[in-house]
Order: structure tokens, then C-alpha cells, then sequence
């Protein structure tokens, strides 16, 4: 906390006014799904676009800033986030339908979009209920799942950039490609609109039922985990990669590749962020050593590298 407290104080001096919820020194381990990471310098929760806006504008640019969605699909290092980690509320959460079309919030959950959308008997945003995060970070990764991924359904996308300008983005804006947008890291999305097409909400529940049971049968998703570890390499399967140096059930400490879908890796016990990571970079090595094919991480990694090398199993 002492090597920290010169960090807090310069930063400190230069967060401008808000008329959101501004807290400082926030533990972050017990928001994202792996239960690991440092703490976050500062995390501003804005009250709506405008004190979000207001605050991009007069935050100095060597303030860093990020925004943290549920943490699903998320690595924060142990030493946590220096700058401020923005926190979308209840108000960027809401929904509503324009005939065909679905607006939504960046801060509404997948799941809870996908139902929904079901519930007002449009079709097309199923997918979403096997992906576990917000509309912001599907945006931001161009998520996807069972064949559909946002890149298909999106009308446009409102974001913020650094400079507290509001920006309305095309898909050709976006430049999406596989678990990627061109968008920078800085800007903040805050609301989508998607086009789905009329259907059966007893249809849809269905398709919805189909994936929440695929899920269950071949994802550790009941375990600490952040999701898909690595993006697949062109014409190739990460999971395939990783179980053919043998990854699965490789382990460091209480860090595990999983032994039930080997491109996830899943906190057994008090693993630390390093751990995590090193398994994760094990797996990278052993896979390229192999094969040639350099495993390009999807789960974001935040926080400056403290990684150490343990013992695997």
C-alpha cells in the first residue's frame, strides 16, 4: 500500500469532478470470474453518458483508463490497474425494441439480452446466452458463439473516446474480424443496436436450452475460470492444439489447464494471477515449440507483468 500511495496521490490530484461514484484503492479479485488481481488505483461508476462524457473530457491523457465489464473474460495481474477503471451502471443497462431492432445498453448482460429478445420473440441474438459478459465486451471482441457473432447482428454501436467525444460506429467502423475490433482501446462503448428477425419465443427458448446444455456438458463453467483462453488459429482448434503437447490437466500451483475443455483454464484453490498466466504461457511455449502456431491470448490481460514460473504437474 506505501509504494502505492505516491501512484494514488499523483493520480488524485488530477481526477476531475463527477457526479457518479468515484472510489479509490478498489479491490478487483472478487469481480472477475478467475477471483484473482491486485487492487484498481481509482473505479468510476458514471451516472449517465453525460457525467461520462464530462469526465473523459477533463481527465488528463496520462490517466490511464479502462472499462470493466463482469469480468468474465478477464486476467487482472497481481499487481491490480494503475489509473481509473470505468463501471457501467444500471443506467447503461436498459433495454428496449424498435420493431426488429434491439437497443441495448453496453452494461446489459449477453444472457439477459438474449431473454429479452426472446421474451419480445426476436430471433438472432440466441448465441448471446452462451456468452458470459456485457454487451460491451462483446463488442469490443467481436463475440460469438454456435456459428453468430456480433460482427452479424449489429446495426451500430455508441461509443466515447478519450477525449469525451461521442462517436455512432458503423460495423465497417468497427472493423471487425475473428474476436476483434479496431476500435481503440480507450474509447468506451456504451449502447448497441442490434437487428434481429421476428420469431418464435418458444423457438428461441428452445435453441437457448439446446446451448445452456451444450455448455454445461463440454465448459468447466461452474469453476473460476474466464472463458475461451485462446483464439483459434486459422483453420485450427486452440482446445486440439493445446491437448496435442499435452496441456490438458497441466497445472501450476492451483492454476489448471482444465481436463474438461483444455482452452480454459480454471482457478482450483488460491492460484495467483501469475499463475494463471504461466500456465497459460506454458501452453503457448509447448504449442509453438510443436507446431509453429503462436496461440494468440483472448482472455485480456491487465496489470504490470509479475509472472514467475512454478512447477508444473
Amino acid at each position: 500500500m506505501n509504494d502505492m500511495a505516491p501512484i494514488l496521490n499523483d493520480y488524485r490530484d488530477k481526477l476531475p469532478e463527477v457526479r457518479g461514484r468515484l472510489r479509490e484503492n478498489v479491490r478487483l479479485d472478487k469481480v472477475t470470474w478467475f477471483q484473482v488481481g491486485g487492487p484498481a488505483d481509482f473505479v468510476f461508476k458514471p451516472e449517465d453518458e453525460a457525467d461520462l462524457s464530462e469526465f473523459l473530457t477533463n481527465l488528463p491523457f496520462d490517466v490511464p483508463i479502462f472499462a470493466l465489464g463482469v469480468g468474465s473474460n478477464l486476467l487482472i495481474r497481481d499487481s491490480g490497474i494503475r489509473g481509473v477503471v470505468l463501471r457501467l451502471g444500471r443506467h447503461f443497462a436498459k433495454m428496449k425494441t424498435e420493431g426488429t431492432d434491439l437497443v441495448v445498453g453496453a452494461g446489459a448482460l449477453d444472457g439477459n439480452v438474449a431473454r429479452f429478445a426472446a421474451d419480445a420473440a426476436l430471433e438472432g441474438a440466441e448465441f448471446l446466452s452462451g456468452i458470459p459478459g456485457s454487451i460491451g465486451g462483446a463488442l469490443r471482441m467481436n463475440a460469438g458463439a454456435y456459428g453468430t457473432d456480433m460482427s452479424e447482428i449489429l446495426v451500430s454501436a455508441v461509443a466515447y473516446d478519450r477525449q469525451g467525444m461521442r462517436h455512432v460506429l458503423t460495423p465497417e467502423d468497427m472493423g471487425f474480424a475473428y474476436r476483434h475490433c479496431k476500435i481503440p482501446a480507450d474509447w468506451v462503448f456504451t449502447q448497441a443496436t442490434l437487428r434481429l428477425s421476428a420469431g418464435s419465443t418458444e423457438e428461441i427458448l428452445a435453441r437457448m436450452a439446446d446451448i445452456s446444455r451444450n455448455r454445461e456438458e463440454s465448459q468447466p463453467i461452474r469453476s473460476r475460470t474466464g472463458g475461451s483462453t485462446f483464439a483459434n488459429p486459422p483453420g485450427k482448434k486452440a482446445w486440439e492444439l493445446i491437448e496435442s503437447v499435452g496441456g490438458r490437466g497441466l497445472q501450476i500451483g492451483d492454476a489448471k489447464i482444465s481436463d474438461k475443455h483444455c482452452n480454459f483454464i480454471i482457478n482450483t484453490g488460491t492460484a495467483s494471477a501469475a499463475d494463471l498466466e504461466a500456465v497459460g504461457e506454458e501452453v503457448r511455449r509447448r504449442v509453438f515449440e510443436t507446431h509453429d502456431i503462436l496461440l494468440r491470448w483472448e482472455i485480456v490481460r491487465l496489470g504490470d507483468v509479475e509472472m514467475h514460473l512454478g512447477e508444473t504437474e
